[in-house]
């Protein structure tokens, strides 16, 4: 009789360890889900229009004077030191921009071929 409550009380034991463990997996996906969801949130797509620094690692948006550090800067490749309109996917908690595409501002070229006789 004894040996029936030990295996019954054993059992039980051994339920409630497994129960918890899907507990706690349910808790640590539920966790990454709400990362998930912020990091989503933080990211957001957006059309810039300012100046890309000299190195091509840096954008200064002319809204604000706000620098965000080009996460991807071979998109702005034979941009560097010139004013254009980028799309990006910022992220805003880093002070980073992920560049879709990118355009010259409006009076870009006018402004070269200023600058081009003036040299």
């Amino acid at each position: 009789m004894k040996k029936r409550i030990l295996i019954a009380f054993a059992a039980a034991l051994m339920m409630s360890i497994a129960a918890m463990a899907q507990d706690t997996m349910k808790q640590g996906d539920q966790m990454k889900h709400d990362n998930m969801k912020a990091d989503n949130m933080s990211k957001k797509a957006v059309s810039l229009s300012g100046k890309v620094s000299d190195d091509g690692k840096m954008f200064v948006s002319d809204k604000d004077s706000k620098s965000w550090t080009v996460s991807n800067p071979e998109a702005l490749k034979g941009r560097e030191g010139q004013q254009v309109t980028v799309k990006a996917d910022l992220d805003a908690a880093k002070s980073a921009i992920h560049v879709t595409s990118v355009k010259m501002a409006k009076g870009g070229m006018d402004n070269m071929k200023k600058d081009e006789m003036q040299h």
